[in-house]
């Protein structure tokens, strides 16, 4: 009975990660039906597309902190209740200011909720075989939320309300906060003591300022007093935090753990994969609808066979990776997903889904296969910091995954300035030279990989023994 019940706890914490990830892109379809009816100002309307990462992305570190120091099933269960309360807001809100506080109180949940829900695993599952299949199945269903969301704004926008992408959230959270109650066991409380509140601050000063540079880089002018102004509070933030954790007496992050190659390498491997799959995904979606004609549930649809593929391979990488190690099938997942992106490049105007398909399909298999490095890094540290990995992990898919967003954007934006023709031809030459780019940067990762994680050992090997969650 306890086994299952490790099972139907991997289902709860599953459903937790995936309405965090699909918030992340559930919105921008609907942006349109949100403007009719609320009358939003272009201001506004950006801000609902981003104050939800914002405040996820800045308080991520914080999230794991608190996971490693008051204990992981409780900081879930808060940010579970924190992020479910604020998508009905949300999805009930008759004002811009209304929707934009749920939206940021939706981050702040989701802050707790994701770290939480990757620390758990290991607890959850202390044998490593089962652990690998665990990752994977949470890797798979993470996966299935970059197409969902969009397809599910689309739809529910288009045939309902647009308030419905968020009040969708109500009945699944209730349903995991049910599931989760009844088999996630009560864990010890954890090892971590103390929060250190100036980690803690400095940290989340130097995210948010990052994080908003990011956002509001294009629009605002990258060389604009507000854009250099938060990239200079981030770096003075960050060399803060820097100081005060090689000062204090219980640090939120030892930085030695920064030296261990496994942890760091595995970082920028992850960061370069979010790179890919979210550059790659929002200007590919912008592709479909301006140039080819698809319309927004469309553009989302295209994406669904290419999640499924990564969700599969999700489910599988954790035994290629017993097979052939760590570092060689994360390599492989990165080099399959350059190739893809490449081979995406190829193509212009007069372009038909079919003619995608195979592409979007490989990318799928190689995004898939990265899923071990989830397990790797939350591994690398001891298991009183799981909580901490986890939220370095997710810092590094976000930060990336906007770089990946405002690096593309801004090198098509250049190349389709200097190009010459018609504007769809101007705007096809700098989408086609962003992805030979990121098809590059992506294959940086491959010997990144092969070095950082040619030792780690496979999921099935002996390893140092997990921390196990008492029953209640």
């Amino acid at each position: 009975m306890a086994k299952n019940r490790r099972w139907w706890a991997l289902v709860a914490v599953s459903l937790g990660t995936f309405m965090t990830y699909l918030d992340n892109n559930v919105v921008n379809v609907a942006l349109p039906s949100i403007q009719r009816d609320l009358g939003l100002t272009l201001e506004g309307l950006e801000w609902i597309a981003s104050s939800y990462v914002l405040v996820f992305a800045g308080l991520l570190l914080a999230g794991g902190r608190i996971a490693d120091v008051l204990g992981m099933r409780g900081t879930f269960f808060a940010g579970l209740a924190i992020f479910t309360a604020a998508s009905v807001a949300a999805g009930l809100a008759q004002s811009q200011e209304v929707l934009l506080a749920g939206r940021a109180v939706q981050g702040v949940g989701a802050a707790l909720l994701t770290p939480a829900a990757l620390a758990l695993l290991p607890a959850l599952f202390p044998d490593p075989r089962e652990r690998g299949a665990a990752i994977g199945i949470w890797g798979g269903v993470g996966a299935l939320a970059l197409a969902i969301g969009p397809l599910t704004g689309g739809w529910l926008s288009e045939h309902a309300s647009w308030g419905w992408i968020f009040l969708i959230n109500a009945p699944i959270g209730v349903a995991t906060a049910l599931l989760a109650a009844i088999s996630i066991p009560a864990g010890v409380r954890g090892t971590s003591r103390g929060l250190d509140l100036p980690g803690l601050l400095a940290s989340s000063v130097s995210l948010f300022a990052l994080t908003y540079g990011l956002i509001e880089g294009e629009s605002r002018g990258w060389t604009s007093g507000t854009i250099l102004g938060s990239f200079g509070i981030a770096a003075v933030a960050a060399i803060a935090f820097v100081v005060i954790e090689t000062r204090t007496a219980n640090p939120m992050m030892n930085l030695g753990f920064l030296r261990r190659r496994v942890f760091s390498g595995g970082l920028l491997a992850m960061g370069l994969w979010a790179f890919g799959v979210f550059g790659i995904y929002f200007y590919t979606a912008i592709y479909l609808q301006n140039v080819l004609g698809f319309s927004p549930t469309g553009a989302g649809a295209a994406f669904v066979p290419m999640a499924l593929v990564m969700a599969v391979t999700a489910v599988v990488a954790p035994r290629l990776e017993v097979r052939f190690g760590a570092g060689r099938t994360v390599a492989a997942g990165l080099a399959i997903m350059a190739v893809a992106v490449f081979g995406i490049s190829g193509y212009g105007a007069g372009t038909t889904y079919l003619d995608l398909l195979g592409w979007f399909v490989l990318y799928g298999v190689g995004g898939g296969m990265l899923v071990p490095l989830n397990n790797v890094i939350v591994s690398a540290l001891p298991s009183g910091h799981a909580g901490i990995a986890s939220g370095m992990l997710n810092v590094s898919r976000e930060v990336f995954g906007l770089l990946g967003i405002t690096i593309l954007g801004a090198i098509l934006t250049n190349r389709a300035g200097a190009a010459a023709g018609t504007e769809m031809e101007r705007y096809l030459s700098g989408y086609q030279f962003s992805l030979v780019v990121a098809a590059l940067l992506v294959a940086v990762g491959v010997p990144v990989a092969l070095y950082a994680l040619r030792s780690t050992r496979p999921a099935n090997s002996p390893a140092a023994t997990e921390p196990v969650l008492e029953p209640v």
